[in-house]
């Protein structure tokens, strides 16, 4: 079972680098915004408390994202996110969510 695992892992990624940066660049934004899901709602459209963040510009996005990262917004929560990603990982995680 090992086996088919790593081959399928292999498969995939392999999958990826043929489909070119553009796949692979979508794949792995992806992977970042399951971050956001629990709170924000699947694709970034919450049915609660919290605001959506589908739909919202790329630079809205990452300038809210820059501001919890730094402090200039307060947020225990989103503060620690954001910490935790690269500044062309909140980049990714907004174009992802602009385009929802």
């Amino acid at each position: 079972m090992r086996h088919i695992g790593k081959a399928l892992f292999i498969a995939t990624v392999g999958a990826l680098a043929l489909s070119g940066p553009v796949m692979a660049e979508e794949a792995s934004s992806a992977v970042l915004a399951n971050t956001c899901f629990s709170c924000h709602g699947p694709d970034g459209k919450s049915a609660g408390a919290m605001p959506w963040i589908a739909g919202k510009s790329t630079d809205y996005i990452t300038t809210v994202m820059i501001d919890f990262k730094t402090g200039a917004i307060d947020s225990t929560v989103m503060q620690r996110i954001a910490k935790g990603f690269s500044d062309d990982e909140i980049k990714a995680l907004a174009q992802y969510f602009s385009t929802k």
